[in-house]
């Protein structure tokens, strides 16, 4: 049995911070159904800009999940939406600021219908405050949030960060935020509003980097690489792009095992004994590890430390992820089939659960479930669906989409 199986989510998000908030849903049991617009669908998909394919970005963050695609701006779609609602648990969207409420789907109308709605807003900065109106993405966020001001180097501007945790960031929050409120729910029988502003779920991941600045400490800087010789990144061979590994012997005993393992017996030098010694000695030391990492892989460099004790992890590129041979063996690595794509690999869901497990399926063509949702949901039949379907109410024919995708 699935964790969340029983829990039911009408899918209104777009792009990625909405997207992987359903997606974990799904991954966990969940049965999502994501509800696009005709034709062109979540703009993640690359339809509005001309892509005939479905682009690998939507494929990676929408897979366990069924498409609907309702036209929300005809009154009978967003009928349609509207008497869905009933069948399900959770309402999630994210759109920009004011397009739900133009619609008229806002949580006051579908409480309406179902009192006991769970209903989920990630929003840029949230719907409250001097920025509500203002739209944003990832990056924006990530500015706004603080993760741009530790970035880069400490000579440089700050530098935009590579991870999205501004939108995926935010949609894990969201996530366990719809999870807590559907366990509150099945004790309390009502549902509630959930809102997540971007900007806010970043500061999240910035607690270490910012918990000093009210204490009379000063924040954490922009430190490139590192400066501390026991907590930084150092080059490895053969010397391509990725190949370092980074070192960070956070105690004395890992510090010690450093040493051990290099040969070296470096907290016996004078220049190296003690951390202020060391600290205006940092290049020299730095340079006596970095001798020893640059004649070895940065494999081999973090098994000989990590079998030492020593925290010490490669730099693995992104290709690396798919071929790494403990995410391999570990069941993380999944291959599976798309309509479009043939055979792809798709990393998966990280938290494991002793009795409860999903298998990953692929992300729905656009529309490919409209068929089957709306005759499960409201009974309707296959004249009704023809009905709808010429009045432009909904897209194309299920067969007509699988068969493009052939």
């Amino acid at each position: 049995m699935a964790a969340l199986e029983g829990m039911r989510v009408l899918d209104m998000t777009q792009w990625e911070a909405g997207t992987s908030c359903t997606q974990c849903l799904a991954w966990l049991g969940a049965d999502v159904v994501k509800v696009e617009q005709p034709e062109t669908g979540d703009p993640g998909r690359g339809r509005p800009r001309g892509e005939e394919l479905d682009a690998i970005y939507f494929v990676n963050w929408n897979s366990n999940k069924r498409s609907v695609t309702l036209d929300l701006s005809i009154t009978e779609g967003r009928e349609i939406l509207l008497s869905m609602l009933p069948h399900y648990d959770v309402f999630v969207e994210n759109y920009g600021p004011g397009v739900v409420e133009k619609l008229d789907i806002d949580y006051d109308v579908m409480r309406a219908i179902k009192p006991d709605i769970i209903y989920a807003r990630i929003k840029g900065f949230g719907t409250s405050g001097p920025y509500s109106g203002y739209k944003s993405m990832d990056m924006v966020a990530q500015a706004t949030g603080g993760a741009f001001a530790i970035t880069g180097t400490a000579d440089s501007p700050p530098m935009r960060p590579g991870p999205t945790i501004g939108d995926a960031g935010t949609g894990v929050q969201a996530a366990l935020a719809i999870v807590a409120a559907w366990a509150q729910k099945l004790r309390t029988g009502e549902g509630q509003l959930v809102e997540l502003s971007m900007q806010e779920a970043v500061t999240y991941y910035l607690r270490t980097a910012t918990g000093g600045t009210h204490f009379g400490t000063q924040p954490s800087s922009r430190g490139g690489s590192g400066k501390n010789p026991f907590m930084r990144l150092y080059p490895s061979a053969p010397g391509g792009p990725n190949d370092y590994v980074f070192l960070m012997a956070a105690n004395p005993r890992m510090q010690k095992a450093t040493c051990d393992v290099i040969g070296k017996d470096l907290l016996s030098d004078p220049r190296f004994a003690r951390s202020a010694a060391r600290a205006e000695n940092s290049e020299a030391m730095i340079e006596e590890i970095a001798e020893w990492t640059r004649q070895r892989t940065k494999r081999e460099a973090m098994e000989a430390w990590g079998e030492a004790g020593v925290c010490a992890g490669s730099v693995y590129g992104l290709e690396e992820l798919y071929t790494d041979p403990h995410l391999v063996e570990r069941g993380f690595v999944h291959e599976i089939h798309h309509a479009h794509y043939g055979d792809i690999k798709l990393l998966g869901w990280p938290a494991k659960m002793s009795k409860s497990r999903v298998a990953i399926s692929p992300a729905p063509l656009l529309g490919q479930h409209t068929d089957e949702v709306l005759k499960e949901d409201l009974g309707f039949g296959d004249g009704d669906i023809a009905r709808l379907r010429a009045a432009g109410a909904i897209g194309s024919e299920t067969s007509d989409v699988i068969q493009a995708a052939g």
